[in-house]
Order: C-alpha cells, then structure tokens, then sequence
C-alpha cells in the first residue's frame, strides 16, 4: 500500500490527496481485532443529531445509515438509485418527476416498502405542524402521490433544477412513524429504516450503537457493529484513538498530525465544501455599516489562516463555492489588503480613536463575536479574525458560548459559523442569502438583504440551463464580493485517522455537516476485511 503522510510538503497538497499511513496491523492495545472486535468499528465523532427521525431532518442530504432515500450519492457524489429502481423520468417543462420503486424492499421490522411510506415521508415534512428547520428545502413541491405500490409521482410548483438531489432523503416507515406524533413520538430516538444498520441504543451525549441489518436489501454488511461515540472535545477524542478505544476518529490538523508516523493506522483527507464564516447582521450599528463589511472583507488574511490554523489543510474562503468548484465565479478572489482596509473606514468617517479603536457619529468600532465553545477551529478562526480587524481599527472580542446561548443574539450579534453543501449550489446559497429567510433559524444569519441577490437565486433554482444558473451564480458571488453580508475565512478539509484493518475506505467530497454521514465510514457497509498477511 502507498504511504503518505500529513506533514511537510503534503500539508499543501492535502485538499486534494487521500492521505494514507503504512499499513499494519491494530491499534496500541487493541488486539488484533481493533478497538471493538474483528466484526465490529467504534469511531468518534464531534457532534450527534437531536433527532434521528427523518421527517424532523435527519439525514437529508443522505447517508443516515439506518434509512435510504429514493436516491444516493457514490463515491464521486454522482446521483445513484437507492429505493428506487432508476433515475427518475422527468417531463418536458420539469415539473413532474416519476419514480419507480425498487421491488421486495422491507423496513428492518420485516414490513414492506411501498409507494405510500414515500408519499407518507414527504407530505408529513411539509405538514404546517411538523418542527423540521429543512422544510423550506422541499417547498417547491406541489404534491407527491402513489401510483400503486411501486410508483411515485412528484409535482412541482415550478421548475426546480436540483429537485432529483433532494430526493436522498431518508423514507420513514408510515405504519410505524404515521401512529405516533411526529414532534415527539419513539420514532424520533428509536427508528426503523431500510438502511445496511439498526440502532440498537442511543445515550445522548455519549454514543450511538447500530447492528447490520438481515434483512438490507444491499445485502447483510461484513461489519456487524458500529458505534459511534460522540466526543466533543478534539483532544479527548485524540487521546482515545491513541489508546486504542477507538478504530477511528475526526480530528483537526494539528492532532491529525500527531499519527503521522504511526503505522497502524491511516489518515484519510476528505475535500470539502465546509467554510467557516463571520456573520455581520445588519441589525448591529457596526457590523450593518456596509463600510466596516467592506473593510473586514479584505482586513482578513485567509492564507495565513489556512497555513497556521489549518496546516494548509484547506483554503482560502471568497464565499459559500469553494475556488475549486466548477461553479466558484473567477475574479471574485479578495486580496488581503490592509491599507485599503483602513481608506474605506477613513473615507466612510470612521476615525481612530485614542486608543486606536475607530468611532463613527459617537459609535465605536466594537462588537462581539461568538464561537462555540470546545470547537479549537472556530476558536482558532475567532481569534484569527479579531487580530486582524484590530489591525484596521475595530474591536472584535471573541466570546464562547453553547448554541443556546449565542441563537438569541444573532440578530445584531456576530457568530464564526459554517455550512457547505456539494450537492448543488443552491443548497447553500438560497438559504444562506435570501432575504425572506433573514432570522429563520440558522438560515440567513446575516439577514443579508440584496434585490440582485435575491433575483439571482430565483433564477438559479428555477432554471434548467446550466449555463443560465452559472450566470445567476455569477451574479451572486459577484454581489457579494461589493456588498458582503459576511467575511468567509476558509474552506476546511475533514482529516480522519483510522486503523488500517478493513478494504474499501474512501472519501466522498463532503458537506459542513460531517459524522455519522461522512467520513471514511461513508460507506462502512461496504467494508471488507483486509485479509491476512501470509
């Protein structure tokens, strides 16, 4: 097996490269079976979802492990059927879209798969009472029925251009998921899918257990048992892997690093559109001045963040579309440009005070900026941004905080946030920067508000020319380039260090969203075991 290492030269080139370590044979102290036994994979995450019922929004980009979707991604993030039988026939003007279903498909629980469980899952999402942040997604469907047991046929208001991406979604069981209210039934911490796993235990805050399904009709994986232990803390989750605890774990670069020369295991670098952002709300005094945006757009030094928070394992942030994208809009690259930085505060009146902190009409250049807390890259970032806006006269103070202390302030508050979706631009773009999503929830945190921007989204969604949606992309990135409703900072690849005992890891370019979808255990019901040396 080639070896490379996560050090050096390759920290430069890690973006883009599979990154993998000498193979051997098992972790310090773990046996020869890994951390969990030859059949069974313990890994550690960051964070868990709150539900894990897919009408409330788990796993809606795909990959929920317990559930499928009428499609899936492979390898290359290309679409693939899953429930269904194919790709999906669509009609002339795109507005209908008509699925057929895969045959003798059943949930785990034995009972069968029909056309009625789809029809069930999607009218139960976009039900006025259903909590599921994500229903504005769908809301391009007009209607969804059932035609017999193995055809579904969804109508849409319009022409939606990515609506076959949105159709991964996990499929709830209707004779299980239907009895129970949607909010706050079983279902929600107990559910039953079609998908390769079970859950067989849940403790919150700890881990989530799940055994192979009989019953997949992928057919039975070859390992057993999955947990995933939820470690919040990088260097806790560090520390576990190193003692043999864990087969596997997220880490960030600078622990990544440190098993760099350990032959038992491998690191697997996994390209990314996941940015970290500093949300400016116009709602605040400084941070809605479109002078201080300007300025702090180019005040930042985004290379030095990838080199010294990251260990070049990223790269600089222009906006949601990573630079290598098909769809990133050339000529919007902002140069870090300090004294230019300092000429629109001047010129827009904004004035160093005595102790250097600029002052417009008796307001100071001040505001806070949250981050969440036990997260070292958004600490990193934090702290990175607030050097730099000093360095143009502003006065950032980095705060730490749990989600439900910094969701009240984000009207007129800053917060070091992330999102990234690959699968279409729209995903991330739409609900990042359309004005009547301002203040809902995690959308729009900015309440960035811009007539262009908003017609360009529009049209993005509704067209079906790819060369009309790169030009109304185009006109997105370019707006907000002139008129920021937030700095971005860096793109962020996902480093993950696994021991090397099973074929068939690999890495799928990957969302903001990354844990029990991502990762090299993507595709964990695929793996094999590595077989033995002779």
């Amino acid at each position: 097996m080639t070896a490379r290492t996560v050090r050096g030269a390759a920290r430069a080139t890690v973006a883009a490269a599979l990154i993998t370590g000498v193979a051997a044979c098992s972790a310090p102290g773990a046996g020869a079976g890994g951390a969990a036994g030859a059949d069974s994979v313990v890994v550690g995450i960051a964070t868990e979802p709150e539900s894990l019922s897919p009408l409330l929004g788990y796993g809606k980009d795909g990959n929920s492990k317990v559930f499928d979707g009428l499609l899936t991604h492979d390898a290359d993030m290309k679409l693939k059927p899953a429930l269904a039988e194919r790709l999906p026939e669509v009609s002339a003007d795109g507005r209908t879209y008509t699925f057929t279903l895969r045959r003798g498909v059943t949930f785990s629980d034995g009972a069968p798969f029909s056309a009625k469980d789809v029809v069930f899952t999607y009218r139960t999402i976009l039900a006025a009472g259903t909590n599921n942040a994500s229903k504005t997604e769908l809301d391009a469907i007009e209607g969804v029925e059932a035609k017999g047991d193995d055809t579904v046929v969804f109508t849409l208001k319009y022409p939606y251009a990515p609506f076959a991406e949105r159709t991964v979604l996990p499929i709830a069981p209707e004779h299980i998921a239907g009895a129970q209210d949607v909010n706050s039934g079983d279902f929600t911490t107990r559910p039953v899918g079609t998908g390769p796993y079970v859950l067989t235990g849940w403790s919150k805050g700890e881990k989530l257990s799940f055994k192979a399904n009989p019953r997949y009709w992928g057919g039975e994986p070859a390992v057993k048992k999955f947990t995933m232990a939820v470690i919040k803390d990088d260097d806790v989750r560090a520390t576990r892997l190193r003692s043999g605890e864990l087969d596997g774990a997220i880490l960030p670069p600078n622990l990544a690093e440190g098993f760099a020369e350990d032959d038992s295991r491998r690191t697997y670098a996994a390209k990314t559109f996941d940015y970290r952002n500093v949300t400016l709300p116009t709602h605040h005094k400084v941070t809605g001045d479109l002078a201080v945006r300007q300025a702090l757009d180019i005040a930042v030094d985004r290379t030095a963040m990838v080199d010294k928070l990251l260990d070049g394992a990223g790269k600089p942030a222009f906006g949601p579309v990573p630079t290598d994208s098909p769809w990133f809009t050339a000529g919007t690259e902002r140069r870090h440009d300090l004294d230019r930085a300092r000429r629109i505060l001047d010129d827009a009146g904004w004035k160093p005070g005595e102790d250097g902190i600029r002052v417009k009409d008796g307001v100071r250049a001040s505001f806070p900026l949250w981050y969440t807390s036990g997260d070292k890259i958004r600490q990193d970032h934090a702290l990175a941004f607030a050097s730099d806006a000093k360095k143009a006269g502003i006065e950032v103070t980095a705060e730490a905080g749990t989600w439900e202390v910094i969701e009240p302030r984000m009207k007129t508050e800053a917060v070091l946030a992330g999102g990234g979706s690959p699968a279409d631009p729209d995903f991330d773009q739409y609900l990042l920067l359309t004005s009547s999503l301002g203040g809902d929830g995690f959308n729009n945190m900015a309440w960035y508000d811009d007539p262009a921007v908003d017609a360009a989204l529009a049209e993005g969604r509704r067209s079906a020319d790819p060369a009309a949606r790169k030009a109304a992309y185009d006109t997105v990135q370019r707006r907000l380039a002139d008129n920021p409703g937030y700095v971005f900072l860096t793109h962020i690849d996902h480093l993950y260090v696994v021991n090397d005992r099973w074929e068939g890891l690999g890495t799928q370019v990957e969302p903001h969203d990354h844990g029990l979808g991502a990762g090299p255990w993507w595709n964990v019901e695929s793996w094999k075991p590595e077989p033995k040396q002779k």
